[in-house]
C-alpha cells in the first residue's frame, strides 16, 4: 500500500516540475529569525511543554525515573528540566579560536544580499543587509552601478534586470549601524565579541562612479573600514610569502573584497546553461539579461578603489593555473578565487585535493549558478569539503542550504575554523578511511504546530532525516523517515498512551553508515503526511555531527523562517565505528 501511495504522490499535480525540491523550501526570512545566534524567547527552553505520553516514554526507556518524570502531571522537576535544557551539541572552543590566518576559516556568507525574492524582477531593500548580518552573515554582497539620476551617488541593484535599486550610501549606512550595534552589545556582554564584516563588492561603475564608491565607503565607515595593511611594510605577510593576516588581527573591521581583472578572465555569468523547464516568463527574462550583459563594456578598477582590497582581490581566472603547483599566473597579492558553483563543480572530484590545498592559503568565494533565478541555493557541503571559505547563499528564505549553514556556524560569530586537513600543512583530504554508523532513536515530540487548514484528527506527523556528506557531489543524500503518527480514534480500545497528533510518539530507530568526515550534517524535518497533496514542511533543525553530544536530548525545532518554536523533539544519538 505504501508503494502505491508513493507512486500516486509522484503524480501530484501541485508539484512544480523542474523547481526546487519541496523539502528544500523555506519561508521568507526576517530580522526576527534566529539564524545561528542565541537569542532570548518568550518561552525559554526549560519551560517547554513535555507531554504526558513523552514523560511515560522517558520512564519506560529508563531515561528518568517515574518520580523524576512525573508522567501523571504537568509539573516539572529538576531532573526533567535538566534533560530538557541539556545541550544536544557541544561546539569546541578551538572552532572559534581567532589566531589562525583568515583563509583557514569558513565564513557565513550571503549572495545578492540586497535582493528580496526573485533574482530578475525582485525588490532591492536596505533592510535586507540588517537582516543578513543579524541572522549571522559575515560576508554580504553589494552590486554597485552608476546612477544616471545622480552620478555622485551610485546605486545597488541586479543590473540588466527589472530589479529595483537602492543607494550605495544607504547600504553602507545600514552596515555601519549594524557594526555599531554589535560594538555596543559586546561592551555590555563579556561573552560577545565583534567580528569582521566582509563586503563582496561587485563593481559595474565607470571611473567616476568607482571614485565615489571609495569616497563614500571612507566617509560612511570611517575608522571601521580596513583601508591599509594591518602589519607594517616589510613583514612576510606583505612579501608575497602566502602568509595571511589572522582573524584576530582583523578585529571588527569592515573588509572589502575588490575585483581584480585578469587578462584571460573567465566569463562568470553561468547563465548560458539553460533549464528547459523554466516557465516562458523566466526564459524571456534570462535571455534579455544574458544579451544585455554580453554587450556591457568591461571595467578597469581605478587605484583609489583597488587599494581598498587589502586582503581580498577577487579574480575569475581563465585557466586552471590557480590550483596547480605553479599557482595563479599573473595574479594579485592575496587573490580570492570567485567562481560559480557549476564552474567549480566541473573540476570535482578529479582536482578536489589540489583545490583544497590551494584554499588552505588563499580565499575562495563560490556563488549560485545563473539559472537559480528564483533564489534557490547551491548545496554548500561539497564546497566546504574542499575548503571554500565563502559559500554565498541566497538568504531570502530559510531553505535546506541555509539550515545546514546554520548548523555549521552554530555557537559561533560567523567564522568557523576549518578541519586540520583543509588548513595550511594539511593534505587536503577530509576522509579518514573509516566507516561510521549513526543510530538515531526518535522518541517523540511535543507541541507540533498544525499546518493551515488541518485539524488535529487528520494530522499525521512524521520525521524525515537527511544525511549530507561532502563527498556527495551528485546531491543524492540518504534519507530515513519514521512512520506517520496518527491518534487512534477509539482510544479506549488502544493499549498504552494515545496522545493527540500534536504530541506524537514515534519510538523509531533510523540508521546510516557513512565515510568518516568532520563535515557531515543531519537535517531533521517534521512533515505532515498528506495522501493526495504535497506533504507540508512544519519544523526543522540541522546539526553538524561532529558537534553532537551522544545520548538522549531534547532539540528545539525552528519554523521555516528560522525562528524558534515551542516544538521540542526527543532523540538519542549513538555513533560507532563499523
Amino acid at each position: 500500500m505504501a508503494d502505491i501511495t508513493a507512486k500516486l504522490s509522484s503524480l501530484n499535480p501541485f508539484r512544480e516540475k523542474g523547481k526546487e525540491d519541496d523539502e528544500d523550501r523555506g519561508e521568507n526570512v526576517d530580522v526576527d529569525s534566529t539564524g545561528h545566534r542565541i537569542k532570548d524567547d518568550v518561552v525559554t527552553k526549560d519551560k517547554l511543554h513535555v507531554s504526558k505520553a513523552l514523560r511515560s516514554f522517558i520512564v519506560a526507556n529508563g531515561i528518568l525515573s517515574e518520580k523524576e518524570a512525573v508522567p501523571e502531571s504537568d509539573a516539572s522537576t529538576d531532573a526533567l528540566r535538566a534533560l530538557v535544557t541539556k545541550p544536544h551539541i557541544n561546539v569546541p572552543e578551538a572552532i572559534t579560536d581567532r589566531s589562525h590566518p583568515l583563509p583557514e576559516y569558513f565564513i557565513s556568507s550571503s549572495h545578492n544580499t540586497y535582493l528580496v525574492a526573485h533574482q530578475l524582477y525582485g525588490t532591492s531593500c536596505v533592510s535586507a543587509y540588517e537582516t543578513a548580518i543579524k541572522t549571522g552573515s559575515r560576508c554580504v554582497e553589494i552590486d554597485a552601478w552608476d546612477n544616471s539620476d545622480n552620478m555622485d551617488e551610485p546605486k545597488v541593484t541586479h543590473g540588466f534586470t527589472l530589479v529595483s535599486n537602492i543607494s550605495f550610501r544607504s547600504v553602507c549606512e545600514a552596515i555601519r549601524d549594524c557594526c555599531d550595534e554589535e560594538k555596543a552589545a559586546a561592551g555590555q556582554d563579556p561573552h560577545q565579541r565583534q567580528a569582521p564584516i566582509l563586503l563582496s563588492l561587485e563593481n559595474h561603475c565607470d571611473a567616476h562612479g568607482q571614485l565615489r564608491l571609495a569616497q563614500i565607503m571612507r566617509e560612511v565607515f570611517g575608522h571601521r573600514l580596513l583601508s591599509e595593511p594591518i602589519r607594517m611594510e616589510g613583514h612576510r605577510e606583505q612579501a608575497d610569502s602566502g602568509e595571511h593576516v589572522t582573524l584576530e588581527e582583523l578585529g571588527a573591521k569592515i573588509v572589502v573584497m575588490v575585483e581584480y581583472h585578469l587578462s584571460n578572465e573567465a566569463d562568470d555569468s553561468d547563465s548560458d546553461s539553460d533549464d528547459s523547464e523554466d516557465d516562458e516568463e523566466e526564459k524571456t527574462a534570462r535571455k534579455e539579461y544574458k544579451d544585455k550583459k554580453k554587450k556591457a563594456p568591461s571595467t578597469v578598477i581605478i587605484p583609489e578603489l583597488a587599494e581598498l582590497g587589502v586582503y581580498a582581490q577577487s579574480v575569475k581566472p581563465g585557466d586552471n593555473s590557480w590550483f596547480s603547483d605553479a599557482g595563479l599566473t599573473n595574479g594579485p597579492h592575496h587573490h580570492l578565487i570567485n567562481v560559480s558553483e557549476s564552474g567549480l563543480a566541473s573540476h570535482l572530484p578529479e582536482q578536489s585535493t589540489s583545490i583544497a590545498r590551494h584554499n588552505a592559503r588563499h580565499l575562495m568565494r563560490v556563488f549560485p549558478k545563473g539559472t537559480r533565478i528564483s533564489s534557490s541555493n547551491l548545496k554548500p557541503v561539497p564546497f566546504w569539503g574542499i575548503g571554500a571559505q565563502v559559500c554565498a547563499l541566497n538568504c531570502q528564505t530559510f531553505g535546506t542550504s541555509n539550515q545546514i549553514n546554520d548548523a555549521l556556524f552554530a555557537g559561533s560569530d560567523g567564522f568557523v575554523l576549518k578541519p586540520a586537513a583543509l588548513r595550511a600543512g594539511g593534505d587536503g583530504k577530509l576522509s579518514t578511511g573509516r566507516k561510521r554508523k549513526l543510530r538515531l532513536h526518535v522518541g517523540g515530540a511535543s507541541d507540533i504546530q498544525l499546518p493551515e487548514d488541518t485539524e488535529v484528527g487528520s494530522f499525521k506527523p512524521y520525521l524525515t532525516c537527511t544525511l549530507f556528506h561532502p563527498d556527495d557531489l551528485k546531491n543524492e543524500p540518504p534519507k530515513r523517515k519514521t512512520a506517520p503518527y496518527k491518534q487512534h480514534k477509539l482510544g479506549f480500545l488502544h493499549r498504552g498512551e494515545n496522545p493527540p497528533s500534536t504530541d506524537p510518539i514515534w519510538d523509531d530507530v533510523l540508521e546510516w553508515e557513512y565515510d568518516d568526515s568532520e563535515l557531515v550534517f543531519l537535517r531533521l524535518l517534521i512533515k505532515h503526511d498528506e495522501s493526495w497533496a504535497r506533504n507540508p514542511n512544519i519544523a526543522v533543525h540541522a546539526v553538524r555531527l561532529s558537534y553532537i553530544v551522544p545520548g538522549w536530548s531534547f532539540i528545539r525545532m525552528l519554523d521555516l523562517k528560522g525562528r524558534e518554536t515551542r516544538t521540542s523533539l526527543l532523540v538519542r544519538f549513538e555513533f560507532e565505528d563499523v
